[in-house]
C-alpha cells in the first residue's frame, strides 16, 4: 500500500453546500445572497492514506482492459469548449467563516484569495429522490447570471475502493438511476461536469467484470448528461501526472467511453502537481486516447502553486500554495479550464477535521 496521491473525499465528515464561487478576474460574480442553492453534502479529504499511489513512487501497471462500452449518442464534434465566466455560489464553508469573523486579521486575505474564487459543487449523497432538485438549485441560479457551474457527481458504487471515501450508490443499476436524475436537473445552459473523481484511475481494486460494469456505467452517465443538456461538457477521470503513465491511462479512459461519451479528461483533483506538469500530461493522455480532436482537458489548480511535496506527503502538507485562479481562458491548447475542484482551506484531516474549513491552513495557502 503506497501513500495517498489523489486525496478526494471522506464523505460525510462535513455537511453544507459546496459552491462554484465566482472566478478570478472577469470570471468572478457575486450572486445575491438570496439566490442560494439547496444544501449539498460536502466532500472531505481522507484522514488516512488509501490505496492511491504516491506522487513520488512508481506504481505497478496492470494490463489495460480490453473491454469497451459500445458508443451511443456520441457528443457532436461541433461542440465547442465552454468559454463563459464561472459561477460563484454564496454557500460554502469559507464564506460562512468570512461572515462569522469580520474582525479576524486573516479574513481579508482569505476572502480575497479564496472565498471570492469559484469552486466546484460536489454531489456525494446517493439520494435519487432529491438529486434533481439539488442540481437544479445550482444550475438555475447560475443560468440566471449567465455563469457556468462546475458540478462533481461522486456516488459511483464501490467508491474509493472501500477506503475513507467509501459509499456511493448500492449498485450499478441504482447509480444509473441516480445519474439520470442528476442529468434531469441540468437545464439547457452550459455546465462543466467533473465525472466521478478517481473512478477510472483508481479501479485496480475491482475485478475485471466489476471494472467493465463501472466503465460502462460511466459511459452511460456521459450520454445521459449530453442527452439532457446539449451544452454540458463532461470530463472523465485521468488521475494526475504522478500516477499512471499517459498510454495506460488512455487505455482505461477508452474502455470507459471517454472519447465517445465525454468531452475530455480532468486531472489533479485534490492534488498538488504543478500546472505545467498537468498540462503536458493531459496532452499526452489526449494524444494517446486519439480522436476526436474536440476532446480537451480541465485541471484542478486549487493547491498546486508550489507543486507536490518532494516527500510524497498528501495530508495538508506544509509549504503549498494556491495555484492558477479558476478560469475558462487558459491560453493553452486543448486545456479548456483551470478549476478549483478541491476547495482550498478544507483540511485533509491533519490541520483540522477531515473536510472542515481550517482558517490557519487557508491563510498559509493564500499567503
Amino acid at each position: 500500500m503506497v501513500a495517498l496521491a489523489c486525496a478526494v473525499a471522506a464523505v460525510g465528515a462535513v455537511s453544507g453546500a459546496v459552491a462554484a464561487l465566482g472566478g478570478g478576474g472577469d470570471d468572478t460574480a457575486r450572486p445575491a445572497a438570496t439566490a442560494s442553492p439547496a444544501t449539498v453534502t460536502l466532500p472531505a479529504v481522507p484522514a488516512s492514506p488509501s490505496a492511491k499511489p504516491s506522487a513520488t513512487r512508481a506504481t505497478p501497471r496492470p494490463a489495460t482492459p480490453s473491454f469497451a462500452p459500445k458508443p451511443s449518442a456520441t457528443p457532436s464534434p461541433s461542440r465547442s469548449a465552454v468559454s463563459a465566466a464561472l459561477y460563484r455560489s454564496p454557500d460554502s464553508q469559507v464564506l460562512d467563516w468570512v461572515r462569522a469573523h469580520p474582525d479576524d486579521p486573516r479574513r481579508a486575505l482569505i476572502e480575497r484569495r479564496i472565498a471570492d474564487q469559484p469552486t466546484a459543487v460536489w454531489f456525494t449523497e446517493y439520494d435519487p429522490g432529491a438529486i434533481t432538485r439539488e442540481v437544479r438549485a445550482v444550475t438555475s441560479v447560475a443560468a440566471g447570471q449567465g455563469r457556468v457551474p462546475v458540478l462533481v457527481p461522486y456516488a459511483i458504487p464501490g467508491r474509493d475502493c472501500g477506503g475513507a471515501s467509501q459509499g456511493g450508490a448500492p449498485s450499478t443499476e441504482a447509480y444509473d438511476t441516480w445519474m439520470g436524475n442528476f442529468a434531469a436537473g441540468l437545464g439547457r445552459s452550459p455546465v462543466i461536469v467533473v465525472l466521478e473523481p478517481d473512478a477510472i484511475a483508481q479501479s485496480d481494486c475491482l475485478s475485471e467484470s466489476e471494472r467493465a460494469a463501472r466503465f460502462a456505467s460511466l459511459a452511460r452517465a456521459g450520454r445521459a448528461i449530453h442527452a439532457a443538456d446539449a451544452r454540458a461538457r463532461v470530463y472523465f477521470d485521468a488521475g494526475h501526472s504522478g500516477w499512471r503513465d499517459a498510454e495506460e491511462m488512455a487505455g482505461l479512459l477508452r474502455a470507459a467511453g471517454a472519447a465517445t461519451s465525454g468531452d475530455g479528461v480532468f486531472t489533479n483533483v485534490s492534488n498538488f502537481h504543478r500546472t505545467s506538469d498537468e498540462v503536458a500530461y493531459a496532452r499526452r493522455v489526449l494524444k494517446a486516447l486519439g480522436g476526436p480532436a474536440r476532446l480537451g482537458a480541465v485541471i484542478d489548480t486549487s493547491r498546486n502553486g508550489r507543486g507536490a511535496p518532494p516527500d510524497g506527503q498528501w495530508c495538508d502538507p506544509a509549504g503549498r500554495a494556491l495555484g492558477n485562479a479558476p478560469t475558462t481562458h487558459t491560453g493553452e491548447a486543448r486545456i479548456d479550464a483551470y478549476l478549483w475542484v478541491k476547495l482550498p482551506g478544507e483540511s485533509d484531516g491533519c490541520r483540522g477535521a477531515a473536510g472542515s474549513f481550517t482558517p490557519d491552513y487557508a491563510y498559509d495557502l493564500a499567503r
